[in-house]
C-alpha cells in the first residue's frame, strides 16, 4: 500500500495539477451556492466577507460543475435548518454525506464547505476557541459504552448542554446489515429534546470509524451541538482514527476478567486521555479498583502525549451513578488544560491533515481500482498470484505500471 500510495499521489497529482478551472464556472457558484445565506452566516468583519466568499467558492468549483435550482433549494434548506438547530436538517444533511452516490457526495462538499464558514464565524467570536467539545469512546464489547453515554448524557442535558452521539454498529460480514441497537439501548437519552443520537453502521470499516464521521462532526456542531461523543466499535490498532478525529479520548474497561494489560493493546493506551473502569459497583467495586491501580501504574511507563496533561485512571458506575459527575469533571479539566495552552488547537490542526492524507488515500486506491487498464489485467494476475507462479511484490508492479503507462 505504501508504494502503491507514493506512485499513485505523485502521478494523479501531476494530472490534476494541469487542470484548469473556467471563470465562469467560478462566477455561477459564487452567486448560487451562496444565494439565502443566512444572516448569522455573514462576516462581521470589514472587507472579509467578499474576499472569504471569494476563496470559497473558487475552492468549490473545483469540485463541483454547478448546480441546479433543486439542487441549490435542498442546500439551502438543508443549511438554513441545520443552523437553526433543527434535528430533521441534521439527519437529511448526515445521511448526505454518508451517501456514496458521486452527485450527491458532490452536494455534501457544498454544504459542508457553508457549515465550515459558519463554524469559523463561531470560533472567531469566541476568541478563536473551538465551540464543541468532542469525545472519543473506545472500549471492548460489554464494558457498558452505551450506559455510560446515556448516564453522561443525561446529567449534560440537564445542565444545559446540547448533546450529539455518533454511535457506530458493527456490520454484518455476510449480509451488510446493521442491529443499530446503541439507539435501542439509550432510551431515555433518546427521547431527550436536547441530545441527537445518530447510530451509523461500519459497513467493513475497521474500528467502526466511517470515512464521513468526521464530516458528520462538523455537521453536529453546526447544528450547535456543544458535546460530540463518537462511540466506536471494539479496541484494537484501528481505533487510532476515533483519536485522531476528537479533542479528548476516553477508553472505557470493564473490572472483570484476568490479565486485563495484556488484552488492550499498548498503542490504544497511549492514546488514551482518561480510563475509565466501568460497573463499579456491588462485588465488582474491588476488582475494579484493582484494575485502576493496574492501570494507573501502567501510564506512568508510557510516553506522555501531552505536556499539559497527565492520563488519569478514574471508577464510575453507570448503574448506581457514583463517579459520573466527577468523570465529567476530569474531562471538563482535560478541556480548560488543552485550551490554555493552546494543545487543542493545534490537535485539531494536526487532525485536519491526517483525515485530508486518509482521503486521499481511499480515493487514490478506488481511482486505481476502477482504471479500465486495471481491471483488464487484475483477473489473471490474480489468479497467477494465487496459483503461486508470481509474487504478490511483482503482480502490484505490473499493475501499477499499466495504470501509469495507460494513463499518461
Amino acid at each position: 500500500m505504501g508504494r502503491f500510495s507514493f506512485f499513485l499521489l505523485r502521478h494523479i497529482t501531476s494530472r490534476l495539477s494541469s487542470l484548469t478551472v473556467p471563470s465562469a464556472t467560478r462566477t455561477c457558484l459564487h452567486h448560487r451556492v451562496f444565494t439565502g445565506s443566512h444572516p448569522r452566516y455573514q462576516s462581521t468583519v470589514p472587507g472579509h466577507s467578499c474576499q472569504h466568499r471569494r476563496g470559497v467558492s473558487t475552492a468549490l468549483s473545483q469540485h463541483i460543475q454547478d448546480l441546479s435550482g433543486p439542487e441549490q433549494r435542498l442546500l439551502n434548506k438543508l443549511y438554513e435548518g441545520l443552523i437553526g438547530g433543527q434535528r430533521a436538517s441534521l439527519a437529511e444533511s448526515i445521511t448526505l454525506v454518508e451517501t456514496q452516490h458521486p452527485r450527491k457526495k458532490e452536494l455534501a462538499q457544498v454544504l459542508l464547505q457553508r457549515v465550515l464558514a459558519y463554524r469559523r464565524e463561531q470560533e472567531s467570536c469566541n476568541g478563536g476557541k473551538p465551540v464543541a467539545f468532542r469525545v472519543g469512546l473506545s472500549g471492548p464489547p460489554g464494558a457498558g459504552k452505551s450506559s455510560f453515554i446515556e448516564v453522561v448524557g443525561k446529567m449534560l442535558t440537564g445542565r444545559g448542554h446540547k448533546l450529539s452521539v455518533l454511535a457506530v454498529d458493527p456490520s454484518s460480514c455476510t449480509t451488510g446489515g446493521s442491529l443499530m441497537g446503541d439507539k435501542t439501548r439509550m432510551t431515555e437519552l433518546s427521547r431527550d429534546m436536547n441530545a441527537f443520537i445518530r447510530p451509523s453502521p461500519a459497513s467493513g470499516t475497521l474500528g467502526g470509524v466511517t470515512r464521513t464521521t468526521n464530516e458528520a462532526i462538523v455537521l453536529c456542531e453546526g447544528a450547535g451541538y456543544d458535546i460530540v461523543l463518537v462511540e466506536t466499535v471494539g479496541v484494537g490498532q484501528s481505533e487510532f482514527a476515533v483519536a485522531d478525529m476528537v479533542d479528548m479520548f476516553v477508553l472505557l474497561i470493564p473490572p472483570a476478567g484476568g490479565d486485563e494489560l495484556q488484552g488492550i493493546k499498548r498503542g490504544i493506551i497511549e492514546r488514551a486521555d482518561l480510563v475509565v473502569v466501568t460497573k463499579s459497583d456491588g462485588d465488582l467495586v474491588v476488582p475494579a479498583r484493582r484494575i485502576q491501580t493496574e492501570y494507573t501504574s501502567a501510564l506512568k511507563l508510557l510516553r506522555r502525549s501531552s505536556k499539559s496533561w497527565n492520563p488519569k485512571v478514574v471508577r464510575a458506575s453507570s448503574h448506581t451513578g457514583e463517579g459520573i459527575p466527577e468523570v465529567w469533571a476530569t474531562m471538563e479539566s482535560y478541556q480548560e488544560a488543552m485550551l490554555a495552552s493552546g494543545e487543542l488547537q493545534g490537535r485539531r490542526r494536526a487532525q485536519q491533515k491526517v483525515w485530508m492524507w486518509s482521503l486521499i488515500q481511499e480515493n487514490v486506491l478506488s481511482h486505481f481500482q476502477n482504471h479500465p487498464s486495471v481491471r483488464e489485467a487484475l483477473p489473471h494476475l490474480e489468479e497467477r498470484v494465487t496459483r503461486g507462479a508470481i509474487s504478490p511484490g511483482l503482480a502490484s508492479d505490473l499493475l501499477l505500471k499499466a495504470f501509469v503507462s495507460s494513463s499518461s
